[in-house]
């Protein structure tokens, strides 16, 4: 028996705007075939809005130019943050075929124009420091995630990862890499408590040299 996706969220609407029917178009398709695709575990259904979609779309205002999402995976948050977004161009990193041929079927489907699917990972990228902002979720500890994120900014460009609730821990544990990489501005904010019932930890820094 499928289980049931959770109703939207009246947030949903306000967070997304015009593109609330291209997210509740990818919602659903996700909703659909991302636990037999191995997107989603069997438990994500019933909470895929409050949980994954929501908490990724309510970090867009930290975003601007060209951004990249690395281990994009089912596409939280790049897909979602692309349909927020449309006014920023995303860069979809992901090694594995199953989920590169996943975002790229999604990109299609939602007729999204400024989304780029890359099948590699993060410290593979050669083309230099071209991204304003880079973004990750669920990925990895910050010590382990500083060090393929980072190169790819340009000076004077952001971090911008959704964290869990460990986040300060993981601030203490890297402090090694946020020397090496030279960031500043660090800081962890909660975003959302006014609209989300699960609000949603975003970890900042400046990149400057």
């Amino acid at each position: 028996m499928q289980v049931q996706l959770e109703s939207e969220p009246a947030a949903a609407a306000v967070l997304f705007g015009a593109g609330i029917e291209r997210a509740r178009r990818f919602t659903a398709n996700l909703a659909e075939h991302g636990e037999a695709r191995g997107l989603i575990g069997p438990l994500e259904v019933p909470r895929l809005w409050t949980r994954h979609i929501l908490n990724s779309a309510i970090a867009a205002p930290y975003f601007t130019g060209r951004a990249v999402d690395v281990g994009s995976g089912a596409g939280l948050p790049g897909l979602v943050l692309a349909i927020a977004r449309p006014d920023v161009e995303f860069t979809l990193i992901e090694p594995m075929e199953r989920r590169t041929a996943w975002l790229t079927e999604q990109v299609a489907d939602l007729g999204l124009e400024n989304v780029t699917v890359e099948r590699m990972r993060g410290e593979e990228w050669d083309r230099g420091r071209v991204f304003d902002v880079a973004t990750a979720r669920a990925v990895s500890a910050l010590r382990t995630l500083l060090p393929f994120t980072a190169p790819l900014v340009r000076p004077g460009g952001r971090l911008v990862f959704l964290k869990g609730a460990n986040v300060g821990a993981e601030v203490d544990a890297a402090a090694k890499q946020v020397r090496k990489y030279g960031l500043q501005d660090v800081s962890v904010e909660v975003v959302g408590e006014d609209v989300l019932d699960e609000p949603t930890r975003v970890f900042l820094a400046t990149v400057v040299r």
